[in-house]
């Protein structure tokens, strides 16, 4: 019976750190991975340690389709940390279901899903695109081109971004898509095509590689930044140090996490991360958010003993956690997380000054039943 108790934990770790979407699910595994590791040298969870069996899909929808099968069906495991785009995720989506399986997802994604499978802990719409439209409008001005990359999360995003920039008096001068392994001559015609437009605010759901050549050929192309900037939900402090901090500055986040946070419980974080990882390696909202789920998940197993998926994500429901971007808990009807929205304005040295942060947790609102798309005007209670 000892021995068994000493048995550890076997988790899913299903992060791509190779093809297009690697810098960011890299983050997703070195804060899942530093949260495992300080979990098992506290003792781990009921006197066992967790025990991760890593994959690498590559950025590839197929490979995560397969490589979660065979982790709930070969390797034996109740419980994944996985995915980053959308795409990935829908891929596994009904591999985790029919498996009956419980998917942990630490990515800003479109909302308008649920599933008893998944727990949500990356921000919805409401929780970063309604605030950053009004900063958008308010600061830069109503003339706003919107482009993105060609599938689900951009599409949908892009979709309720509109809505908010018509609905408080802006105008949507241009909208365009890309493919996600977009030429660098497309890029450059885009990057032409805003400079013809000339608007107040670019809104961009450009994502992985292609967003990282797409900030590069926007500094090479002489656009002002501090007076046109792009805004997006995802741009964070790794991708700017793969492209160098001098060509991102005066570009705009909105997002629930900066490293610049300042908490104790963050200050915290990043010296622990940056001690395992390496000193110059921000950390950014991906790393961050697959850091607090895997302590979510920590706490949960603690209370459900047992992976089990159904008992665990009862037990996952009730938990909080004092998390780096602030107190994390679970909304029990829709089972994604409560969330402080951010906006942010890249600084020289790669870092984000926060210019407005709200005051309270929001409610994740994933199928926008109750947000309201009138102005807001950035209140703490409505933002």
């Amino acid at each position: 019976m000892s021995g068994k108790t000493q048995e550890p934990w076997r988790v899913g770790m299903l992060f791509s750190r190779t093809g297009l979407s690697s810098v960011n699910e890299t983050e997703h595994f070195f804060g899942t991975a530093l949260a495992i590791e300080e979990i098992n040298a506290a003792g781990g969870v009921l006197g066992r340690p967790i025990a991760p069996i890593c994959y690498d899909p590559g950025g590839r929808s197929d490979a995560f389709r397969s490589l979660a099968r065979r982790l709930l069906a070969e390797d034996g495991v109740d419980v994944i940390f996985g995915c980053s785009l959308s795409a990935s995720r829908k891929a596994v989506l009904p591999i985790i279901e029919r498996h009956n399986g419980l998917l942990w997802y630490p990515s800003i994604y479109e909302g308008f899903e649920y599933s008893e499978n998944v727990l949500y802990t990356g921000a919805t719409l409401n929780q970063n695109s309604f605030a950053l439209a009004d900063f958008l409008l308010r600061e830069h001005g109503p003339r706003i081109v919107v482009i993105g990359s060609d599938y689900v999360y951009p599409r949908e995003s892009n979709r309720v971004m509109r809505d908010l920039i018509e609905s408080n008096g802006g105008v949507v001068i241009g909208e365009h898509y890309l493919p996600l392994d977009a030429s660098d001559e497309a890029l450059k015609a885009l990057v032409e095509e805003i400079r013809r437009l000339a608007p107040d605010a670019v809104f961009s759901t450009v994502v992985v590689q292609a967003a990282e050549r797409l900030y590069r050929f926007y500094a090479d192309a002489g656009i002002d930044r501090r007076r046109h900037p792009i805004a997006s939900l995802t741009f964070a402090e790794d991708q700017i140090h793969v492209v160098g901090a001098e060509r991102c500055s005066g570009h705009i986040l909105a997002a629930p996490y900066f490293q610049t946070l300042d908490t104790s419980v963050n200050h915290r974080f990043v010296s622990a991360y940056k001690a395992r990882f390496g000193a110059d390696r921000p950390a950014s909202m991906w790393s961050e958010a697959a850091y607090a789920q895997t302590h979510l998940f920590a706490l949960a197993l603690a209370e459900a003993g047992a992976t089990e998926p159904q008992r665990l994500g009862q037990a996952a429901l009730k938990q909080t956690f004092a998390a780096p971007k602030g107190e994390l808990m679970f909304d029990r009807d829709n089972r994604h997380v409560w969330l402080t929205p951010g906006i942010g304005v890249a600084r020289p040295d790669g870092q984000f000054d926060i210019v407005w942060r709200s005051k309270v947790p929001i409610r994740p609102d994933p199928y926008l039943a109750a947000s309201r798309f009138e102005a807001t005007g950035l209140t703490d209670s409505d933002a």
